[in-house]
């Protein structure tokens, strides 16, 4: 990747909509050539997808939790059936092994405590050894931007 593709990146993070004229305009190059870099970077997986960003509160998805996981079981077994259960539940929106005290952490949103008890009632069905949750009070950031060049990191 070179400094016009950090650019063209740079745009269509916070804006995927932009036209590719709008985008050729910005970088100073062709419609064509400005055509040709997107479709590289998407065919080498630099851009997974484009998607249109949602309000959970809009759409009566108001309460956002985290579920801290435990499990006492670490084989293929357990964790192919794990892996079935959160994919089949719609609201949970990441999940994460992770190394230390927590095995997994997911992300969900419910559109109340009663939508968290129906979530919570199909996630134990993987036979889970510990479960918390926090909920969110407050959202103070949230993005989907990735830092990309040098220096992006330390501002937004």
């Amino acid at each position: 990747m070179d400094k016009l593709d950090r650019k063209l990146l740079r745009l269509m993070q916070p804006d995927a909509s932009l036209s590719v004229a709008e985008l050729a305009d910005a970088l100073g190059m062709s419609k064509s050539a400005c055509w040709r870099r997107i479709q590289k970077l998407e065919e080498s997986g630099v851009i997974r997808q484009r998607v249109t960003l949602l309000s959970p509160a809009k759409l009566g998805l108001g309460l956002t939790v985290f579920i801290s996981i435990r499990t006492n079981q670490h084989n293929q077994v357990w964790a192919d059936k794990f892996r079935e259960v959160v994919q089949s539940i719609a609201g949970i929106q990441e999940v994460y092994r992770l190394g230390g005290q927590i095995d997994y952490l997911i992300k969900a949103v419910v559109t109340d405590m009663a939508g968290y008890d129906l979530l919570y009632q199909s996630l134990i069905e993987a036979d889970l050894f510990d479960v918390t949750a926090s909920f969110v009070m407050e959202e103070i950031k949230s993005t989907t931007v990735l830092p990309i060049g040098p220096g992006q990191a330390l501002t937004s």
